[in-house]
């Protein structure tokens, strides 16, 4: 509980255990959306901060592969799974009989891991300005889960398990907004500094609306996206509770529309050719790249301002961007610990750590 500004011993809920700590470390994940509401009512100090939202696209692997490997290293990625492998090998067969020699194909020794991408640009212009537009997590030969509890909400993510040998690669294309953003003043007015949090969800339940509810997300090809149609069919997805082709361009605000379009057909499709075709798939929506809000914390003690012995980490708290930052903030913010509980660091020095974690 927090009293009088300070963490302490006693918890009053029914049913639940009372633990007490000298300090408690919030390293929630940034979808924990009632813990910063729970904090916003305690008093404790939220700032807005600057987030990434779209969609997660995704293409036949074997299509990934021939634009990255080209048509003569193409069928050399080897997953291991005869199915997946087979269809890698059925896109290059006309061109592998283009190359052969005497009839017989080229065969090159060795095995190419699934291939992999990574695109981005500054300049992807929304109708007045240019904003950030860039591929996240990308997963080779992975499948897109769902990311969200409520029926009523639809979020995706993606995975790729250890041997990446899915007949599908996936990534989030997402657009940037700024914490002062114009897409933001609605929700802002109504919200204040936990706007960001309004946004996800109005956008969420848009996506579970055109989907038709229970987990079923809305797709859109890639080309219908950009030309501004709703899609009437769609190829396989690796999604498992159910795909329903729809208007997905109807969901977003027209600012992160068109910088998406902008971003893919004037900026990845060059950087990746072959990038913006019917087979890719746009699944809606991805909204949760990193937490709209951050929990304000001290420079020098790491602990949240106002509150002692409360140490806000990690990506949830806003001071990560991803597994490694989060974990290097972890670090961080344990040796604040433990300087303040024993007075000084794992070390044994008595010297506070001046780092004040990651800017996302």
């Amino acid at each position: 509980a927090i009293e009088r500004g300070e963490i302490g011993p006693k918890t009053d809920f029914e049913g639940t255990e009372t633990i007490t700590a000298d300090a408690v470390v919030l390293a929630t994940g940034h979808s924990a959306r009632d813990v910063y509401e729970e904090l916003a009512a305690q008093g404790v100090k939220l700032e807005a901060k600057g987030f990434a939202t779209g969609f997660r696209v995704e293409h036949p692997q074997s299509l990934i592969n021939k634009i990255q490997y080209g048509t003569e290293w193409g069928p050399s990625v080897i997953t291991g799974k005869g199915r997946t492998d087979k269809v890698n090998l059925e896109r290059f067969e006309t061109m592998r009989e283009n190359d052969s020699v005497q009839g017989e194909p080229l065969q090159h020794i060795g095995q190419l891991p699934v291939s992999s991408y990574r695109l981005a640009t500054d300049k992807a212009f929304d109708g007045e300005t240019n904003r950030g537009a860039y591929s996240f997590c990308m997963c080779p030969g992975g499948q897109i889960v769902p990311a969200s509890t409520d029926p009523n909400e639809a979020c995706v993510n993606g995975m790729s398990f250890s041997r990446r040998d899915s007949q599908w690669a996936n990534s989030a294309l997402v657009v940037t907004i700024a914490p002062d953003d114009p897409v933001l003043d609605k929700y802002r007015a109504e919200h204040g500094v936990l706007a960001g949090i309004a946004f996800q969800r109005d956008m969420e339940q848009r996506a579970a609306m055109l989907g038709g509810g229970d987990f079923v997300v809305p797709v859109q090809r890639l080309t219908d996206f950009v030309d501004g149609r709703p899609s009437v069919s769609a190829p396989s997805s690796s999604y498992r509770l159910g795909v329903k082709p729809a208007a997905c361009h109807e969901i977003y605000p027209q600012e992160i529309v068109n910088s998406l379009k902008d971003a893919v057909t004037n900026y990845f499709d060059k950087q990746m050719p072959g990038f913006f075709c019917d087979e890719g798939l746009l699944h809606a929506v991805e909204t949760r790249t990193s937490s709209p809000v951050r929990i304000t914390r001290d420079p020098t003690s790491l602990q949240a301002n106002g509150v002692k012995n409360l140490f806000p980490a990690g990506e949830g708290a806003g001071f990560a961007g991803g597994i490694v930052s989060a974990a290097v903030d972890g670090m961080v913010v344990a040796e604040s610990v433990l300087e303040e509980i024993v007075g000084m660091g794992a070390m044994g020095e008595k010297k506070r750590s001046k780092s004040i974690g990651f800017e996302y």
